[in-house]
């Protein structure tokens, strides 16, 4: 009785998985040689002819792969439940990153901890990000995408694509949440004034090293931005748990329109 239960049990909760899961749509983007898997995610009751907010979401480097299913594993089930698509009605997409690629140019040392990251924006945005570059323009000539709504988030290797991915795309977002990420504290100029920013990290993160965040926000702050930043005394480098636990976290996000940042 004990193992039939049991067995029930898991089928339940693989059930309810796939049905958020299949929430979002299976795609890809082919271009050329190359091809960017991700799923995507309409409103209920998604009528084209009406303007909904657009969500980018990078996931982190133990996303990678060729599935189409890991990287909806941290905060894929965030925008699937029906309180927020009734709440917050949007598009939201989630990219996967090939297992060989990475979404921010980034010299990557793991003999250390936390890991030592070098990054290398002059070296051109890498193939994956370039890929989602691509996406993103092509997702905004749709004409149900609020083009004053377009907001950005990841979390990890994520949270660096989204530093990265601001500074190639500077006049894009009306706000973005990296979550325990880093990046290029001189590229921040071109977006600061421009895009609401909230950044998170875990201070006991050793995977990537709380301070990278910190430098992100001091150079917002020095080139004339006004982030939000919150440090998690308790938290490791799963940071996202909190954060997606934080009841006004999409609210916040939901709540700015490009052009107006400081609201």
């Amino acid at each position: 009785m004990k193992r039939l239960l049991v067995t029930l049990l898991l089928l339940s909760c693989g059930l309810g998985y796939s049905q958020w899961q299949n929430k979002f749509e299976i795609a890809q983007l082919t271009q050329g040689n190359d091809t960017l898997k991700y799923r995507i995610l309409y409103p209920r009751n998604f009528d084209k002819a009406q303007k909904y907010p657009l969500i980018l979401f990078l996931h982190g480097a133990g996303e990678r792969g060729d599935d189409n299913v890991g990287q909806l594993v941290h905060g894929g089930k965030l925008f699937a439940t029906d309180y927020l698509q009734k709440r917050h009605p949007a598009v939201v997409i989630f990219p996967q990153c090939p297992s060989d690629d990475y979404w921010a140019q980034v010299d990557v040392d793991r003999g250390s901890s936390p890991i030592g990251l070098n990054f290398q924006y002059g070296k051109g945005p890498t193939k994956a990000l370039g890929l989602v570059m691509q996406l993103l323009e092509n997702t905004l000539t749709e004409p149900y995408v609020d083009p004053d709504r377009v907001y950005l988030m990841g979390l990890s290797m994520g949270g660096m694509g989204t530093f990265e991915l601001l500074a190639r795309k500077p006049d894009t977002f009306a706000a973005a949440i990296p979550i325990c990420g880093g990046g290029d504290p001189k590229s921040v100029s071109s977006y600061a004034k421009k895009t609401a920013l909230w950044a998170i990290h875990g201070a006991r993160d050793n995977v990537v090293d709380p301070a990278l965040s910190l430098e992100m926000v001091t150079a917002l702050l020095e080139a004339g931005g006004f982030p939000r930043f919150s440090l998690y005394e308790f938290a490791d480098h799963n940071s996202w748990d909190p954060a997606f636990a934080d009841p006004g976290l999409l609210p916040w996000l939901f709540s700015h329109k490009r052009g107006a940042p400081g609201r």
